[in-house]
């Protein structure tokens, strides 16, 4: 089952970045900083399965790939909020973000090697945050990128939340922990749908129909 919702997430984002290139290429309606994140997704996603395979330690491609999807949805958000404050807050919150993981990773190394449970931690939430801000302004404003949004806040919240469990109870049995992986495969499933269907939303009609 695990397999399954993992070849499935790679099979449904390849799907998600041809039809938002489609969308940013042929018809410019895309915002080209989610375009960027979707092409560094699946280059990540790609390079971790083939190391998987490989035998080959792909834990610091894991963490690259959590500080890049921060700074990727930080800049993504911060090119749809319209207020000067806003703007600057996410800017420092990704500054102070990268800075914070840049010292963990010059004091001690080793914690790029290593599952780094602080890091996710850190970047996931980060990003659910610029999520929340923007979800927030859509009270007033246009629903512009909307189930983008509600799939972030609530996969990287609950992502966070399962890895924290997984990797801090260590007395948890393996059938539990392959729960919990297996749980979060699915939840990274229905993200990307929550992407599908803002295209569908977003860019269907203005990037297939005449």
């Amino acid at each position: 089952m695990y397999d399954f919702f993992v070849y499935s997430v790679y099979l449904v984002l390849l799907v998600n970045l041809i039809l938002y290139s489609f969308s940013f290429f042929r018809k410019e309606k895309a915002n080209v900083f989610f375009v960027s994140y979707l092409v560094f997704s699946f280059v990540m996603q790609l390079s971790m399965e083939v190391m998987y395979h490989l035998k080959v330690n792909n834990l610091p491609v894991l963490n690259t790939f959590f500080i890049g999807q921060m700074i990727l949805l930080g800049l993504f958000y911060n090119s749809l909020l319209k207020l000067k404050i806003q703007k600057l807050f996410v800017k420092v919150c990704i500054v102070v973000g990268f800075l914070i993981l840049v010292i963990q990773f010059t004091l001690d190394p080793s914690q790029f090697l290593k599952f780094n449970l602080f890091e996710i931690a850190l970047t996931c939430l980060l990003s659910v945050v610029f999520a929340l801000l923007h979800l927030y302004n859509m009270l007033t404003e246009g629903k512009t990128y909307y189930y983008v949004s509600i799939g972030i806040i609530i996969y990287l919240f609950a992502s966070t939340v399962l890895f924290l469990i997984g990797n801090l109870s260590f007395s948890l049995s393996d059938d539990l922990k392959y729960l919990i992986w297996t749980l979060n495969a699915f939840l990274a499933l229905a993200y990307q749908f929550f992407i599908l269907y803002e295209w569908k939303v977003s860019f269907y009609n203005k990037s297939l129909r005449p």
